[in-house]
């Protein structure tokens, strides 16, 4: 019996409801914590009965569901645009051009590190293995997880004692960063598909024109929607038109090779900040932003939980675990080399001693990882890539997410 996309919605929006019950009435941890470890939790159970009681074929049945969900177009092309507008809804554009400068470093030049740093890292460790994944596709892999989550991180750290500027740094970072990202994962995906048939010239091309357009994007469209939000008094209205220039947006984006990603941080930064305080009443503005929330909590649950039911679709693939759990050290490693040239040129904006604890260790990596990694190829490092970004996202969202704050107390002395 097949399972229709409205079937599985319903499924997992209900599971989500049922998991976010239950921790908001015993364990109260943050949402997006008690989400994933929840369907990490359905993962391993499925694994322990698929063992004791492999008549039953729970293993089989969860990987059949699974395979039902197209992860790029539900993560990618319809969760990623609404969740990215709705967290650049919430970054204070006057502190984000204080530390603009330090966003871009971080952005571009850090993930460039990043990517490198876990590329030639990984195949390293491959290598030494005994698994199969040539350097190109390891680059991949780097460009894929290098990117911080916003979803993870601003969900988290919103609630940390952090200090504004840290936070919009960390926020800001992760918005454009996960844009960028996705745009080199695309180059590097494309030099590996064609076995080198891109060169470095036409793969800096690609970028400048995916980035560089996406944000041009999103700025004309933000200020087009501002136009229509100021001549209308209606938070109805209002709320459709946010809705529209994320949905077209992100298609037209799509259509003319631009970067989706970037065009809705954009976007969602001028919303935020310019026809948010200019152009709606009081009101309006609380009721849009409810709008936006409640949207946000929505995608955020179901996402969340995809991220730990995941691992069913992985179960007995044992023989590469020793590579996910060696790609858990090398991304910290990698995050901590990429932070600190911006923290060396910009010390007195991020003081060292606070900026780089709460940068490495908050830098979350989410379900954006977990999307791209599911688009790639069926090809021979397919698989090990895909062990090494769970444990990686698992580790992010289920340790780290659990002791950030903690982090933030150790580095800024603030409870």
């Amino acid at each position: 019996m097949s399972i229709s996309p409205f079937e599985s919605a319903s499924a997992i929006i209900t599971a989500a409801a049922g998991a976010a019950y239950v921790n908001s009435r015993t364990l109260r941890l943050p949402q997006t914590i008690a989400l994933t470890l929840s369907g990490a939790l359905v993962s391993l159970f499925v694994a322990v009965a698929d063992h004791l009681w492999p008549v039953i074929g729970l293993g089989r049945a969860a990987r059949l569901f699974m395979s039902t969900i197209d992860f790029r177009t539900a993560l990618l092309n319809v969760m990623l645009s609404f969740l990215l507008f709705a967290g650049a809804l919430h970054v204070d554009l006057s502190c984000l051009r204080r530390v603009k400068w330090p966003i871009a470093v971080l952005s571009t030049l850090g993930v460039a590190i990043s990517t490198a740093v876990v590329g030639v890292g990984f195949w390293l460790a491959a290598v030494g293995l005994g698994v199969v994944a040539p350097l190109s596709w390891c680059l991949v892999f780097g460009a894929l997880i290098s990117p911080t989550d916003p979803v993870a991180v601003i969900a988290i750290l919103q609630r940390s004692a952090a200090p504004d500027l840290l936070k919009t740094t960390v926020a800001a970072e992760s918005l454009f960063n996960d844009g960028v990202g996705i745009v080199v994962f695309t180059v590097l995906l494309a030099m590996a598909a064609g076995g080198g048939a891109i060169g470095p010239l036409k793969g800096m091309e690609m970028f400048a024109a995916e980035a560089i357009g996406g944000a041009t994007l999103g700025l004309a469209l933000g200020l087009v929607a501002f136009l229509a939000i100021r001549s209308v008094d209606d938070y109805a209205t209002e709320a459709l038109i946010t809705a529209a220039l994320v949905m077209g947006g992100y298609s037209l984006a799509a259509r003319i090779g631009v970067s989706g990603p970037v065009a809705m941080a954009v976007a969602g930064l001028i919303i935020g900040n310019v026809a948010a305080p200019r152009a709606m009443t009081e009101s309006t503005r609380d009721h849009l932003l409810k709008f936006w929330d409640l949207i946000d909590q929505v995608l955020n649950a179901a996402l969340f939980l995809l991220i730990g039911l995941g691992g069913i679709g992985l179960l007995g693939a044992t023989s590469l675990l020793l590579v996910g759990l060696f790609a858990i050290p090398l991304s910290l490693a990698a995050r901590a080399v990429s932070v600190t040239p911006a923290l060396i040129l910009w010390p007195r904006l991020l003081p060292f001693r606070q900026a780089f604890p709460v940068l490495t260790w908050g830098g979350l990596r989410g379900g954006i990882a977990v999307a791209m990694a599911l688009s790639l190829p069926q090809v021979p490092a397919r698989d090990a890539i895909l062990i090494a970004t769970y444990a990686v996202v698992l580790f992010s969202v289920l340790v780290q997410g659990v002791t950030v704050r903690s982090v933030v107390v150790a580095a800024t002395g603030r409870s």
